[in-house]
């Protein structure tokens, strides 16, 4: 059985098409539907089935997914585990745009001071994105939030840091108070789709804040520099000295957790760490990460 067609079934459940696989894997359609007929004949049953233009798994090829993925994953620790007596590979990692433009290049720095023989791609992207290239073994190792679901017990979550909202001002308003800026000024949104303009519209609507929006922007360097041009104020995850840097931009806290009354809301935080699965092949490099990212953040090592 050739391993690779396990592989691609995977694909084609996952899209939904045949050619759509084809197109991401840089098949021709005919050769991936050859591949799948074979596969369907060395397994003794369908697996697939048509449904219009699209395709969906069979009983008997949900069964073949899941322990496929199983089965991807042991194949990659045996490789891994044969080659042992070296440190080279590649380790695919998923980050948020935020510690991208963060802290990552110095987590990065440390790690291949560690690893130099390691070979590092980075996709950048929103977390359940990541979260779905992770299932899927597309990616090794993720630098993202905190998914909202319980986790299965196949997944490794470690936090790293919390990021409370605080808001955005020219130099000029530093003096004032946060929560009078944003009644009072142009709000230049972070947007509401992602999980942290969604912390900022519930801090709003607890404190009974209706700003005047003046955009929505789903970037918060882009949110910063508006700031810096005068566009307004910003309400964001504090994401670092990076907010500032270079820009006529102050970071002012919020008011902690029960000032304003009960009801009044708080400034709340979105949990950013590392996520890896604990069969994947290269645990250990996501540990050594973890440890890098700690000592970068001063975090203290990992226990």
């Amino acid at each position: 059985m050739d391993i690779r067609y396990i592989h691609n079934f995977l694909r084609v459940v996952n899209t939904g098409s045949m050619s759509e696989a084809a197109r991401q894997l840089d098949l021709s359609p005919s050769a991936i539907a050859q591949q799948m007929r074979v596969l369907e004949g060395e397994m003794g049953a369908a697996l697939l089935v048509r449904q219009g233009r699209s395709v969906r798994a069979t009983a008997a090829g949900e069964r073949l997914f899941e322990r496929g993925r199983q089965l991807l994953q042991e194949v990659e620790g045996l490789r891994e585990w044969v080659a042992s007596d070296t440190d080279g590979g590649e380790l695919r990692l998923g980050t948020v745009n935020t510690a991208l433009h963060g802290f990552l290049p110095a987590v990065m720095r440390a790690f291949v001071d560690r690893h130099a023989d390691v070979r590092i791609s980075v996709r950048a992207g929103l977390t359940p994105e990541l979260y779905t290239a992770l299932l899927q073994s597309e990616l090794d190792v993720l630098l993202c939030l905190k998914p909202s679901f319980d986790l299965p017990k196949s997944v490794c979550w470690a936090e790293l840091r919390q990021e409370p909202l605080v808001v955005l001002c020219r130099a000029a308003d530093a003096h004032e108070d946060p929560l009078a800026l944003l009644r009072t000024r142009p709000l230049v949104r972070y947007d509401r789709s992602l999980a942290g303009g969604r912390l900022a519209e519930r801090y709003l609507r607890a404190r009974g804040i209706a700003p005047l929006e003046r955009m929505e922007l789903n970037s918060v360097l882009a949110v910063a520099m508006m700031v810096d041009q005068g566009l307004g104020v910003g309400l964001v995850p504090d994401i670092g000295a990076v907010l500032g840097q270079g820009r006529d931009v102050r970071v002012l806290a919020l008011p902690e957790q029960g000032d304003g009354g009960e009801g009044q809301g708080t400034a709340d935080a979105r949990k950013v760490g590392l996520l890896w699965l604990h069969t994947s092949a290269r645990a250990r490099w996501a540990r050594s990460l973890l440890e890098c990212a700690r000592e970068c953040l001063g975090a203290g090592p990992l226990n």
